[in-house]
Formats: C-alpha cells, structure tokens, sequence
C-alpha cells in the first residue's frame, strides 16, 4: 500500500509504529531511505559468510521481516534459529504472517529489544531501530549484544547520521529531501513525517558509533555501506 500518512492537514503527533504504519510500512522505507534494497540485500550475502551451524540469528526491531527474510534465504548453516523482535505488537503481527510459511525454526516476539536476552548468536542485525533507543541505553543494548555473541559472530548496524560539520550536513540534507521528492513526496509530506520523528528518533555521528562499538570490545568495526546519511557498519567478535 502506498503511504500517504503525512498528506493531510491533521495535527502532527510523535511518529508510532501502529497499524497505520505497518500498511504502509515497506513502501514508506523504500522511499525514504536511499540504499535501503542494498542493506538488505549486503545483509544477505554477510550471513553467507558468518552464519553458523546450531546458533541464533536476531533481527532486533524486525518491523515486517525483510531482514529475517533475507538472513533465513541467504542462510547456509544448519541449524539455526531466526528470532524476531519488535515492541509493536502490530508490527510483530506483520511480521509473523509474512514470514511463518517462508522460514523453519522462526520465532516472533513482541518485546522492548533492550529485555531480550542474546544467547548463542553468530549473527545480530539492527536495521534501522537503534536510532529510536534512547542514546543513553545503546551502550548497554551493545554491551549485552557482544557478551552473547559466539567467537566470529557479528553484529550489522544500519543507522540514519548526522555529520559534525554544518555544511556537509545541509549538502547531505538537501540531498535526502530531493531523494524524498524524486519518490513521490510532497514538501507538506516531508516536512510533517520530520516533525513527527523528531521527538523518538535521536541520530549519531558515524565516529559516535564506530567507538561505542570499540567500547563493546569488537576489535575493528567499520562502516561497509554509506548511501547519503544512511550507513550500515559491521562488527565482528
């Protein structure tokens, strides 16, 4: 369904992840978040790689499962369990009916990510969800993360950023607002979902998360995707 959530005058209310949002949800990403086929699609081929046989993989705010989906797909360990997450309980819905008849062993909970015990994990993913957990919980959601990961496990972060610099940030900006317009949304659209976000959506520097990671103990994160101000970072223990 095509989202046109934002093209009305009603008044402006914190963004939530309600049924409203989940009808449109895969379209609304698609077209607001240059690179966003890519990260699914490098998501895929990193569990080729780094998937194990008789782990976990996680998919921590899994919204309506393309993640889960493409792990469970790109999959060449046996064994393996796919867990996903997300606090709404209308996404979490979603999610289990577009993936129970696509992936074995598939378990779909509703929870805050930050309760969820990691246990057994070769792969962790965090598609754009840690940018909606309050900043001073994310060391403690990473922390946990890397203590349940297995030796060679990995941890794929992909986040929306800001730069430190105010001129490359208006570039960056500007770029994203055109991306916006070229996909169909009005200037009332883009500038009311902004509105709407601003209140639960906190973004990072590329180097705040790169060293938070180091903080973990992974030994050498790195950014391996950029797209305008959107990046996905891999961190291996």
């Amino acid at each position: 369904m095509r989202d046109d959530l934002f093209n009305n005058d009603s008044d402006i209310a914190d963004f939530r992840f309600d049924d409203t949002v989940v009808a449109v949800f895969d379209d609304m990403v698609r077209r607001s978040v240059p690179g966003y086929e890519a990260m699914i699609q490098m998501v895929g081929l990193l569990v080729r790689t780094y998937g194990q046989d008789n782990t976990n993989f996680y998919d921590l705010g899994a919204s309506t499962g393309a993640i889960t989906l493409a792990l469970a797909l790109n999959n060449k360990s046996k064994n393996n369990k796919f867990i996903a997450v997300d606090n709404s309980q209308e996404m979490a819905k979603q999610c289990k009916e577009n993936l129970t008849s696509k992936i074995d062993n598939l378990a779909v909970i509703c929870s805050d990510i930050n309760d969820i015990n990691i246990e057994n994990a070769s792969i962790v993913v965090l598609n754009l969800t840690l940018q909606f957990i309050e900043v001073e919980k994310r060391s403690a959601l990473i922390n946990r993360i890397y203590q349940g990961l297995n030796q060679g496990g990995i941890l794929i972060v992909s986040e929306k950023i800001h730069f430190d610099i105010q001129q490359k940030q208006n570039i960056i900006t500007k770029l994203h607002m055109d991306y916006k317009r070229a996909n169909g949304y009005s200037e009332l659209e883009i500038s009311k979902k902004r509105q709407s976000l601003e209140n639960i959506m906190t973004t990072e520097s590329k180097d705040a998360h790169l060293e938070r990671f180091k903080a973990s103990g992974f030994k050498d994160p790195n950014c391996y995707f950029q797209c305008l101000n959107f990046v996905s970072f891999l961190s291996v223990k």
